[in-house]
């Protein structure tokens, strides 16, 4: 009978694929074996019952053997070594289907092939060497959601398998069925990092077709063909291409570069300035005097350079050296007279 099963097994894993060859195994075996017991076996044996004997060939194929069923006969023996060595055999091509099929997902995961299923996550349409490892690395440093890097096929496997909230998706980055794959149209942002400007635009117009509505944000060379992107999409922010930090930090806070550009400007809205710490203020902590700011000027202040370097944002509590310097953002520069503890006109001296 081993042989016979050894000739079968053969013959079945060459006409037979996946689970149908365990499943046809088993099933010769099961018939084989129960038929051979029942011949072979006494009467008074308890696997002569098919009732007992599907519990035995269950356990026995399994290699478990719990003992509370045996055959008594010699050649009884000889079909439970038979039944053995078939559900070693079936085991071993199950395990082995298991591991071929675990091993094909794996492989199309990392080929950027299978269909993701994300929703709230960041894509990034586009990979550069490098660059993009350092935006997923900003990206990550909150710890807020997951990131598809999705890559046109010139990228052969994911680059960053060693990140386990950074799936892969490789193809034609234009295409609907790629961009499906990557759920663009269930992500909270999508990042467009292209090789060029035309590029740029081409994803921007893919992605826009499949999410309307999904915050976008571009990288560029020439920001003079923002417009055209957003004849696209009205909403979508634009930052400089070498600047990859106002990348990631518009992708995680939508509207920022807004607030840089307003910040950068010169215009009658508002500026930057500094001053010196009003004498009055030393020793004061820094809450004190930012509310005063707020309220006497309608001003804010921003940072303060004290202790041989600038603190952006001090703690509330922080205290204030004689010889610091506040930086504020107004309207227009606040006069000494106002400093020294005068009320500033709240009209002219407004934050922007």
């Amino acid at each position: 009978m081993p042989i016979l099963l050894a000739r079968f097994l053969h013959l079945v894993r060459a006409r037979l694929r996946g689970w149908r060859s365990a499943l046809a195994v088993v099933l010769l075996v099961f018939g084989t074996s129960w038929l051979a017991m029942w011949l072979l076996e006494p009467p008074s044996s308890e696997l002569a019952d098919p009732g007992n004997y599907w519990w035995w060939f269950l356990v026995t194929a399994s290699t478990v053997g719990y003992g509370d069923l045996h055959p008594v006969s010699l050649p009884g023996r000889l079909v439970g070594a038979y039944v053995i060595c078939g559900g070693i055999a079936t085991l071993t091509i199950l395990f082995t289907e298991l591991a071929s099929h675990i091993e094909t997902i794996k492989g199309k995961r990392m080929r950027g092939a299978v269909a993701l299923d994300r929703t709230g996550h960041i894509v990034i349409l586009g990979y550069t060497a490098g660059r993009t490892e350092r935006l997923v690395r900003d990206l990550l440093t909150e710890d807020r959601c997951d990131i598809v890097v999705c890559a046109w096929e010139d990228v052969p496997e994911h680059p960053m398998p060693e990140h386990d909230s950074v799936a892969f998706v490789r193809g034609d980055l234009a295409a609907v069925d790629v961009l499906e794959r990557a759920c663009v149209h269930r992500a909270a942002t999508v990042v467009v990092d292209a090789r060029d400007d035309n590029e740029a635009l081409t994803l921007v117009v893919a992605a826009a077709h499949l999410a309307p509505h999904t915050h976008m944000v571009a990288a560029l060379r020439d920001l003079n063909r923002t417009q055209q992107l957003r004849y696209v999409n009205p909403r979508i922010h634009c930052v400089q291409w070498h600047m990859p930090s106002l990348l990631t930090e518009e992708a995680l806070d939508p509207g920022i570069t807004e607030v840089y550009t307003e910040l950068l400007a010169t215009t009658e809205a508002g500026n930057t300035y500094s001053t010196p710490l009003p004498a009055r203020w030393a020793g004061q902590p820094f809450g004190a005097c930012q509310t005063w700011f707020g309220r006497e000027c309608g001003a804010t202040v921003i940072a303060v350079r004290q202790h041989g370097r600038v603190e952006v944002a001090p703690a509330w509590d922080a205290p204030l050296e004689a010889r610091a310097v506040l930086y504020y953002l107004a309207r227009r520069r606040l006069g000494d007279d106002v400093l020294a503890g005068g009320r500033a006109d709240r009209s002219e001296g407004a934050v922007r």
